[in-house]
């Protein structure tokens, strides 16, 4: 006998309560419904009562996917030169990502790194006809763990900048702690590099090896790459998308498309379900688009993802919290999700091996040092090593002109390839002017080194530094070596 899908009600904590609602909903089933009629009366709708110029991302990524579907269908309403204006922007920006990204993916095939793409780069390797109506402006790709080295020095060497604002030398030896790291390359260069495709509060080391067994091969701007089974891309959009309240929404029409136009083994994503515990943003994800969308999810996946959700307890009440739609929450929501999703984020952070320790030195203010050096502010200065190696100390003063702002300041001091320290202060008035900081660490230097280089790092990393606001408050800031003096430790 078929199994059938319990009623799914719309009150707290059954998973109708966290469907997208309102215009949200309007976008989704304009989107979504096989009723073309009925769907491009929501698009008319939406765009008769909203402004796309005050849209969001959100709605500009579905309204790519609308317009993809309608076209001219919609040439009678007011807004269409709009959305035919912003299709092509973000089609135009979806493709220079593509570009910038083709040379260090080849580069990845050419040197045996399997590249796996995820997420919306996914579908556009599957069918490039999709560029249209799915914006893919930063790429995800996932490699192994024993790639991942490989595939990091590929990046850097490429010039890919990481976007948190660390130095190479101090990132890579901690990619063993990290799951992904973003990359930025020009004005449009975005990659997520993934060693691992789930985070750590859905963690399955038996799964991790298994999406691999399960690729298929494609085809992305020429590139040879890999992209997860049917099961699998469903899977990692409920598990990205699922619990971040809709930042993003169109992960649900990547779902509903995989499931339209692929032969989805179902038993291999309840089993997904099973080992990510995801199975409460599953059932929120395909029940609505089942129930409300249309799509044909079958029953019995359906209804299995259902019960497999309902024996889950608190964690299916937390998993609710944090699917509802952001437009959607009260003051109650707000903080109730809030906690729920600082707890998951603990969880995050996922059993990986233990990262390298930070070695941070804490500058201190000392009184204006009346020394003078005849070397210009710099970003980047050497520090010439002693004759002698082994365990010794090392004292640094620097001089800096700090903006008239609070602010964190962030250098490194490295040896060609290798990190030694992070060095670190805190300017907490705003009156700015000139600063003497001095830093005091131990370090290990072997013989006839090479100079160490001390480096001023920005504390954030953005594409454009065009703000002088974001400048003063995030760059990195050039500063002068005033002495660096080396004792053996005692």
């Amino acid at each position: 006998m078929a199994q059938t899908t319990r009623r799914i009600g719309r009150r707290f904590p059954d998973y109708g309560w966290a469907w997208p609602t309102g215009q949200l909903d309007q976008l989704l089933k304009a989107a979504l419904l096989p009723d073309e009629a009925a769907a491009c009366r929501y698009a008319a709708r939406w765009l008769d009562e909203n402004d796309i110029d005050a849209a969001d991302f959100r709605e500009h990524r579905l309204l790519a996917a609308i317009s993809d579907r309608f076209g001219r269908k919609l040439a009678d309403r007011a807004a269409y030169p709009r959305l035919v204006g912003l299709q092509k922007m973000l089609w135009t920006k979806s493709r220079m990502a593509m570009r910038e990204a083709e040379p260090v993916l080849q580069a990845m095939a050419d040197g045996g790194i399997p590249v796996m793409l995820i997420k919306g780069a996914s579908r556009v390797a599957l069918n490039a006809a999709a560029q249209r109506g799915r914006v893919a402006h930063d790429i995800d790709i996932l490699v192994r763990p024993r790639d991942m080295v490989g595939a990091f020095d590929i990046l850097r060497d490429s010039d890919w900048r990481i976007a948190t604002g660390v130095s190479p030398q101090y990132l890579r030896t901690r990619l063993d702690s990290l799951r992904s790291m973003n990359f930025f390359k020009g004005s449009f260069g975005d990659i997520d590099l993934h060693q691992f495709g789930y985070d750590g509060s859905q963690s399955s080391t038996e799964d991790d090896a298994a999406i691999w067994d399960r690729v298929q091969a494609a085809q992305f701007s020429g590139v040879s790459v890999l992209i997860p089974s049917p099961a699998d891309r469903i899977a990692l959009a409920i598990a990205h998308g699922g619990l971040d309240a809709h930042t993003h929404s169109d992960w649900l029409v990547d779902c509903a498309v995989t499931i339209q136009q692929d032969e989805v083994d179902w038993e291999v994503f309840l089993d997904i379900c099973a080992r990510r515990r995801i199975a409460p943003a599953a059932a929120v994800a395909l029940s609505y688009l089942s129930m409300e969308t249309g799509t044909p999810v079958p029953a019995m996946p359906l209804a299995r993802v259902v019960e497999m959700a309902d024996r889950m307890g608190l964690s299916r009440w937390s998993s609710l919290l944090q699917a509802k739609p952001r437009t959607d929450f009260g003051k109650l929501v707000w903080l109730s999700r809030g906690v729920a999703k600082q707890l998951r984020l603990k969880r995050k952070k996922g059993r990986l091996r233990q990262a390298v320790p930070d070695v941070i030195w804490r500058g201190r203010p000392v009184r204006s040092d009346a020394r003078t050096t005849t070397a210009l502010p710099a970003l980047s200065q050497p520090i010439p090593c002693p004759d002698f190696g082994g365990d010794m100390t090392l004292d640094v003063t620097v001089r800096i002109d700090a903006p008239p702002v609070r602010r964190r300041i962030e250098m490194e001091l490295n040896l060609g390839d290798r990190h030694i320290a992070r060095l670190r202060s805190t300017v907490l008035s705003r009156a700015g002017g000139l600063k003497v900081l001095r830093f005091h660490g131990r370090l290990i230097l072997e013989e006839q080194n090479e100079p160490l280089r001390l480096e001023a790092r920005p504390s954030r990393q953005f594409r454009e530094w065009n703000d002088p606001g974001i400048v003063a408050t995030y760059g990195a800031l050039p500063f002068q070596l005033l002495s660096a003096v080396f004792s053996p430790a005692s």
